[in-house]
């Protein structure tokens, strides 16, 4: 009998062991950057080749925003992820990062303070890059036909307009709306980017924080949200956009501009690499999203990127900062600036992240537009994702554009 129950003890004692085991010896890392799945197989694979107490394994989802409120419900949370917004903030969801002075002394001070969250004062995620986001364009072909990058929204459709004249093979401007982050960056970037600019940065926060809708006036059908989408629609009615508009992806947009049979596209500098591995002979310029509502300027994204939160409930918080220690080396920083086509957001990084005739008139862009941050104080239960597949209804023609900006507007509502 005591030999029964000897035995039974080691059975016990050897599944809970296991049990421990399994949940510190693997650290899970979860992305929806499509950009950086292969540098950061990579970096992990090199990681794990020298560390032998726990190894890294890496998810990528392509609706990351909305995947994760899935895996935070069910519990099953990642230890390390790229998703973050300020509802999981608010539910202590991620691990206060504020002590981690070896990364944030090396972060240059704006980028810090893009990562300190507005309610707190604290830090939650470290990002590694900065970005811009704003309008790719075929320099060889405007210079072809003429063409200067546009200021105002009659400009830019003009702009359009000559390019589907002169070079009927090519797609003025190329949307890859399969991809609903996508078209979620143009809510973000185009009637968000409206209300960043006349708001103010900060009041833009509080106003979207405490979801003040005199402020942000979303279902106006002659507002900043109704105007966007009467203007998207304006562009799919004119054949200014690729008529496969609801099934192409980012991948079949980047072998079009690439191979000239696209003028034009939205998105950000984590575009660039894959643009310049496919082309690097490429004449790229770069724009800013021109003004579209009475008396504002072109605007143009100028934010962090790549932002890393370790989650609060991980069963291997050291293993998951070592990691982080890592991937945040000078010498991964450098490779993973220039692969992804970003300036590092670490001080002593020097990387040649783009050709010089790119960067500087990146910088003339920023020197002349109005500047914005991404929104990371939407709701969580209405995601970016959520908004891009709003705007996929809306090219599909569910709805008018007044009656987009009444559903954004109950979507939103409905999200907190």
């Amino acid at each position: 009998m005591r030999r029964k129950w000897l035995i039974a003890v080691c059975i016990i004692t050897m599944v809970f062991s296991g049990l421990f085991a399994n949940g510190n010896s693997e650290v899970s890392f979860f992305t929806g950057k499509v950009e950086t799945i292969d540098l950061m197989n990579e970096i992990i694979n090199d990681f794990n080749s020298k560390e032998t107490d726990f190894s890294i394994s890496q998810e990528y989802q392509k609706d990351a925003s909305s995947i994760i409120k899935v895996k935070f419900a069910s519990g099953e949370i990642p230890d390390i992820m790229t998703t973050y917004e300020q509802a999981y903030v608010d539910q202590s969801k991620y691990l206060d990062l504020s002590g981690e002075f070896e990364w944030w002394n090396r972060l240059i001070p704006s980028m810090k303070d893009n990562c300190t969250d507005i309610k707190t004062g604290k830090q939650y995620r470290v990002c590694t890059n900065m970005t811009m986001g704003g309008l790719f364009y075929n320099k060889d072909l405007y210079n072809e036909l003429g063409l200067k990058p546009a200021v105002t929204w009659d400009e830019f459709v003009q702009n359009l307009e000559t390019i589907k004249r002169e070079r009927p093979d090519v797609t003025p401007l190329f949307v890859p709306g399969k991809e609903a982050w996508s078209l979620g960056h143009w809510i973000e970037f185009v009637p968000h980017g409206y209300l960043k600019q006349t708001l103010g940065s900060r009041n833009c926060k509080i106003a979207m924080l405490e979801n003040d809708s005199s402020k942000l006036n979303f279902g106006a059908p002659d507002g900043a949200m109704a105007e966007f989408a009467r203007n998207l629609v304006e562009l799919q009615n004119k054949g200014l956009i690729n008529s496969d508009v609801l099934t192409a992806t980012a991948d079949n947009r980047t072998e079009a501009f690439v191979n000239g049979k696209a003028a034009m596209f939205s998105d950000g500098m984590w575009a660039l690499g894959g643009i310049l591995a496919a082309n690097p002979d490429m004449n790229i310029g770069f724009a800013p999203y021109p003004s579209y509502m009475p008396g504002t300027k072109p605007v143009v994204l100028s934010a962090e990127d790549s932002g890393y939160c370790i989650s609060a409930s991980s069963l291997n918080i050291e293993g998951a900062k070592e990691f982080l220690n890592y991937l945040f080396s000078t010498e991964n920083m450098k490779k993973y600036s220039e692969a992804l086509g970003s300036p590092s957001a670490f001080k002593d990084v020097d990387a040649n992240w783009a050709p010089k005739a790119f960067r500087d008139e990146v910088v003339s862009v920023l020197n002349t537009s109005a500047n914005i941050g991404f929104t990371n104080e939407k709701p969580a239960g209405f995601s970016g994702d959520d908004a891009g597949r709003m705007v996929q209804d809306l090219l599909a023609g569910t709805y008018t554009p007044e009656e987009f900006a009444l559903a954004y507007e109950k979507a939103w509502n409905e999200g907190f």
